[in-house]
């Protein structure tokens, strides 16, 4: 879509978590789920290594301070001891268990899809079959030192299908949208320190999904942050999740505008090429008329300050010797004469 705007950001609230997925047949949600959403993070939790497919239980995102530095991070607690993830490390795989039927409600129109078509969802409330993705502002660091909260930027989309997000309050509560590849990006929701919540995701077609997303914030310090990374989906049984490591976000086209368009040959540069060459070929040119002009004057000075020498020279020998003043300036002039033709040979040498 060309049309770039700004959803206001909507405050998440802790009432809005014991949400159910409404997509099928509805339940409450249990106390083991509220159980889980209250959770308490380990100040001295690992940092993971290696790149890891998670298909079942527990997993968070959110900004992290731990490695010194505002960033993004998988909360990977599918397992115990629980770690701190890299985004790139991670694949979020959605299999077929996750499908459901689209209510036939007006309600859910916001979906995009016809009611009663199959699509993958990652409930909000636990699915034990089904990955369960949230966020999270609870890393330990980010507690002592965000001021009030975060607000969350997701950025852009790509992959086969549509993905839309959204929250929904106890059985009969109406879905609230959070955000939706039908509309444009950027939208931006607000988050609070000290929040966790799960969304349903829902996911149109099988396949990679690259979700670019973004926390900005302000410290306590009064330090601005900013960070933005790519939560990577494998979506539908057929899918291959390795590929969603190596997949590569393209740029938006806000993106590729604000770097401006590639840089395309000119034919007009090429003529200016031309120009510049022919323009140093003439003042080569140029140089070696004016280094051949002041050679041959140095020859001719010296030619004309040798004559005069021989003269002179050649008009004391003569008196001397009592020859005439004709005949001993003839021999000098011989003698010039000689040495020029020897001068301009050895320039001509020195010039080749």
């Amino acid at each position: 879509m060309s049309i770039r705007t700004t959803r206001r950001p909507r405050r998440i609230v802790s009432a809005l978590i014991l949400a159910t997925l409404a997509i099928g047949a509805p339940s409450a949600a249990s106390a083991a789920d509220d159980d889980e959403l209250d959770q308490t993070i380990d100040p001295n939790q690992t940092q993971g290594t290696g790149q890891v497919v998670l298909d079942r239980g527990h997993v968070d995102f959110g900004p992290t301070l731990n490695t010194g530095e505002w960033i993004i991070q998988i909360h990977d607690d599918t397992a115990s001891p629980s770690y701190w993830r890299m985004l790139e490390d991670v694949v979020l795989k959605v299999d077929d268990t996750a499908k459901l039927a689209v209510p036939d409600a007006e309600a859910y129109s916001f979906l995009g899809q016809e009611p009663g078509t199959e699509v993958w969802v990652v409930p909000q409330t636990r699915n034990a079959d089904v990955v369960w993705a949230g966020w999270n502002t609870q890393e330990p660091n980010v507690l002592d030192q965000l001021n009030l909260g975060t607000t969350l930027s997701v950025l852009g989309v790509q992959g086969p299908g549509d993905v839309i997000a959204y929250l929904q309050s106890g059985n009969f509560g109406e879905p609230e949208p959070l955000w939706s590849t039908l509309e444009p990006f950027p939208q931006q929701s607000w988050i609070e320190v000290n929040t966790h919540t799960h969304a349903n995701w829902v996911f149109s077609e099988p396949g990679i999904y690259l979700v670019d997303i973004q926390f900005e914030a302000e410290l306590n310090t009064g330090e601005a942050v900013t960070a933005r990374d790519t939560l990577r989906f494998a979506v539908g049984d057929e899918t291959n999740a390795e590929e969603g490591f190596t997949a590569v976000a393209e740029k938006s086209a806000d993106e590729a505008e604000t770097e401006g368009p590639p840089a395309e040959s000119d034919p007009g540069d090429a003529e200016d090429a031309d120009a510049v060459e022919a323009s140093d070929s003439m003042l080569g040119a140029i140089i070696w008329i004016v280094v051949g002009v002041v050679a041959a004057v140095l020859v001719i000075a010296i030619i004309v300050a040798v004559t005069a020498s021989r003269r002179a020279k050649a008009r004391a020998l003569a008196a001397r010797a009592g020859k005439s003043q004709a005949d001993a300036e003839d021999q000098a002039d011989a003698e010039s004469q000689a040495d020029a033709e020897d001068q301009v040979d050895a320039e001509k040498e020195h010039g080749e």
